[in-house]
């Protein structure tokens, strides 16, 4: 079955490439992510036995070395095998595992220039698009935790950044400020409230770069996106099982990917929420996800790291704020929107958000102090 994508590349012509286990019998559109485009294919062995994989063109105009992304999916996914496997765990199902081309590399680079990734297909299991109790967020962060805790050892500064300065927060407020002084579009005063909330924080954007620097927080490959839909969970236990789209995993911070999660999912309200009266820290969902990403972590995370977990829900919030500001003052080129001002409301959900971190910081600091070991 033949499946033609937007470029008219012949996906049955893309899968011969690869090292699959028998011919292909059907391809199709897979998931709902805006990044990369993916596939679906399943082959049937000689023996008549179907198998699955996950077929991937991956985005090279945002991940600009494909080439060092999957060298840092190699080698990170190998090395999960070998410690689940030592834990007595499935390789095959709790980890991505990468399916190489025949010629025995990671990618294919097609006549178009374009690259073409495979994986096994994690059968029997779902996503969760959002948090649909508290349970829910408390199994993603035991298995964040455990991904963190599972790759302590991993010589995090052996791998590429795959987006440059992505989590650092002193240079996404240099680039704010650049947008604010250059007023391009003449869109300053539509955000002069937001603008000012940003500024007002500027003596907070780099204290975790500083300690990091000054060797009071250690360097650990982070995941970056720590979304609920990152996760597969299984179909039937509804139990975390594998930590998916690697792209991101690079050298970075714990509290990046702590930070992150609150960020998406311990919020009342969509991101894109323009009733600002509905969007606040849910301190049952930040307690739940604290209580599992510190019991996933186990004894990796320093003391440090977890005294600033609330500063890095804060500051990822914060940085993904100024990040959406940026975007409106420069014209929606990086963040797809659907409505005008859509950038701008999704600046202002984030700084609500900061804001009422800030209001219930005491509450949130005993929080993690009640859950640290």
């Amino acid at each position: 079955m033949s499946t033609e994508n937007k470029d008219c590349v012949k996906i049955d012509e893309i899968v011969t490439q690869f090292a699959t286990v028998g011919e292909l019998v059907e391809s199709h559109p897979y998931g709902n992510g805006h990044i990369n485009d993916t596939f679906l294919v399943v082959c049937k062995s000689q023996e008549g036995n179907l198998r699955s994989y996950i077929l991937q063109r991956m985005n090279h105009s945002i991940f600009k070395n494909p080439e060092g992304l999957m060298e840092n999916v190699v080698h990170v996914t190998e090395y999960l095998r070998n410690v689940i496997a030592a834990q007595g765990g499935d390789p095959d199902r709790e980890t991505l595992n990468v399916v190489r081309t025949k010629s025995g590399n990671s990618f294919y680079k097609d006549n178009h220039q374009n690259y073409w990734r495979m994986f096994l297909y994690v059968e029997h299991t779902l996503c969760l698009e959002k948090v649909e109790s508290a349970n829910d967020f408390y199994d993603s962060a035991v298995a964040f935790g455990n991904f963190q805790k599972m790759l302590a050892e991993y010589p995090a500064q052996q791998l590429y950044e795959t987006i440059p300065n992505f989590h650092n927060t002193q240079s996404r407020f240099q680039a704010f400020q650049k947008a604010v002084e250059e007023d391009k579009l003449g869109r300053a005063s539509l955000a002069a409230n937001e603008i000012d909330f940003a500024l007002a924080r500027q003596q907070e954007v780099s204290i975790l770069t500083d300690l990091l620097q000054e060797g009071q927080l250690p360097l650990r490959v982070t995941h970056n996106d720590t979304k609920l839909n990152n996760i597969l969970f299984d179909a039937d236990t509804k139990k975390a099982v594998c930590i998916i789209d690697l792209d991101t995993v690079m050298p970075g911070l714990a509290l990046y990917d702590f930070g992150d999660s609150i960020r998406f999912g311990a919020s009342t309200g969509a991101e894109d929420e323009t009733d600002l009266s509905k969007v606040e820290v849910d301190l049952t969902l930040f307690e739940a996800f604290t209580k599992g990403y510190l019991e996933g972590c186990g004894s990796r995370l320093t003391p440090k790291e977890i005294e600033l977990l609330p500063m890095g829900a804060k500051l990822m919030t914060y940085e993904c704020g100024i990040r959406f500001l940026t975007d409106f003052l420069e014209g929606d080129s990086y963040f797809k929107i659907h409505r005008e001002g859509h950038n701008l409301d999704r600046a202002r959900t984030q700084f609500k958000l900061v804001a009422d971190m800030e209001k219930k910081w005491d509450i949130l600091t005993a929080i993690v102090e009640k859950y640290k070991k």
